[in-house]
């Protein structure tokens, strides 16, 4: 069919005109005199991003994947035990990683559809009484099976048993969509990367190191290179890189941050949370299907994982979705592998541009056989968007909701 192709995967993100432009640039040395503007406009900007004064942003030309490596290496000494939670696919190959790297492992085995179990963390650091614990992991928002996490919840429990460990977040479906708080939340090592949330392609790992962490890097003995933190604050300093950085997407970055400073954090995480309220009102009260997430303190607002019904496939639904209606739809990965699929909602996206990927996911459904009432997801997300406001200030945004709530005064 002619047309766009509809992406609707929890990332990459669709990357909007106005990025695509700053991106188109000549090449450039990047070891001119006025390279370093660009660089220290990236780091200015995902300072503010982070929520932090004191940490120190990172961009290594990699994935996400790197930022995990980066943080274990960078801060660990060979055999040191993590403590880490698993919960979906993410945090597995984050864990497993863990492990092929040499450093021991203790993981909190929890089902997928649930996030981190706080009480099960608290036990472990209590019962660590010599500290062998060195690091605790945590995926924010696990993207497998759209389910978000505590991770302040985390730090108070970390601080309630007096543990010194490290506190590692993985934020890469969660950063400049959800709530991070680098400073206030005590965090020494936050992953991210430029496909979801930043509205990049992929090519960026983006993290931030405390100064906590950057000082247990000083005398960690994990053998690394590429990904050393000192290599890269020391040449980031002077506004340069260790070795050659991606260009064009630097040029994106800085773009990026603009874009979301211009419409305010507080705001881009409103959008995503009333954007996710009209899918989950599609999914739930309009299919009549459950989502992975268990329980509504679990659900993501940057991607959302539906259940089939008993005998459908979720991987019928995206085949059929892709060849018959141009849309892309996230796979179930691994244990929830042909159960289920995912609508992403992150990064640069409107109301009509989450109904066509609504309409496209019922379309796809009554294909393959889901018993569901046609136009029903569509019906119920324009309710709730109709309904409800995208402004983080909804009541100044919303006048009939500002009245509404002076007349009940």
């Amino acid at each position: 069919m002619a047309g766009r192709n509809f992406l609707f995967v929890p990332g990459p993100t669709n990357v909007p005109d106005r990025i695509l432009r700053a991106m188109m640039v000549a090449m450039e040395d990047h070891r001119s005199a006025g390279f370093p503007e660009l660089t220290r406009a990236c780091i200015d900007g995902l300072k503010s991003l982070f929520k932090t004064t004191t940490g120190s942003p990172i961009v290594f030309p990699s994935s996400g994947t790197g930022c995990w490596e980066a943080a274990l290496t960078n801060c660990l000494n060979p055999g040191d035990k993590v403590l880490i939670a698993r919960y979906g696919q993410f945090s597995h190959l984050w864990a497993d990683m863990c492990a092929r790297l040499g450093y021991e492992v203790e993981i909190l085995e929890t089902p997928w559809g649930e996030g981190a179990p706080l009480e099960r963390y608290r036990a472990s650091l209590t019962a660590d009484q010599e500290h062998r614990i060195k690091a605790v992991l945590i995926c924010q928002n696990e993207t497998a099976t759209g389910v978000a996490s505590d991770v302040h919840a985390l730090r108070q429990v970390m601080d309630g048993t007096k543990h010194p460990a490290l506190l590692f977040v993985d934020a890469v479906s969660a950063l400049g969509c959800i709530d991070f708080r680098m400073d206030e939340w005590g965090v020494d090592v936050c992953v991210s990367g430029s496909q979801k949330g930043l509205m990049l392609p992929a090519g960026l790992g983006v993290t931030c190191v405390s100064q906590k962490a950057l000082q247990a890097a000083k005398s960690a003995t994990s053998r690394r290179c590429y990904f050393d933190y000192g290599d890269m604050v020391n040449s980031n300093a002077a506004g340069y890189f260790p070795y050659t950085p991606s260009l064009p997407l630097l040029h994106g970055l800085r773009e990026s941050l603009a874009m979301l400073a211009e419409e305010g954090l507080e705001n881009v995480f409103a959008r995503h949370r009333y954007l996710a309220g009209g899918v989950r009102a599609a999914v739930l009260d309009g299919w009549q299907l459950k989502l992975c997430a268990v329980a509504p303190q679990w659900y993501s607002n940057t991607v959302s994982a539906i259940l089939m019904p008993e005998g459908i496939s979720g991987a019928d639904v995206i085949v059929r979705a892709f060849s018959r209606y141009n849309l892309s739809l996230g796979a179930g990965l691994s244990k929830v592998a042909g159960k289920l699929f995912r609508i992403g909602h992150l990064g640069d996206l409107n109301e009509l541009m989450l109904l066509g990927a609504i309409a496209g996911a019922e379309l796809a459904m009554l294909d393959v056989g889901v018993k569901i009432q046609p136009a029903s997801g569509v019906a119920a997300a324009q309710a709730y968007w109709r309904t409800h406001s995208p402004a983080a200030n909804q009541a100044a945004a919303n006048p009939a909701t500002a009245a509404r709530k002076v007349a009940t005064a």
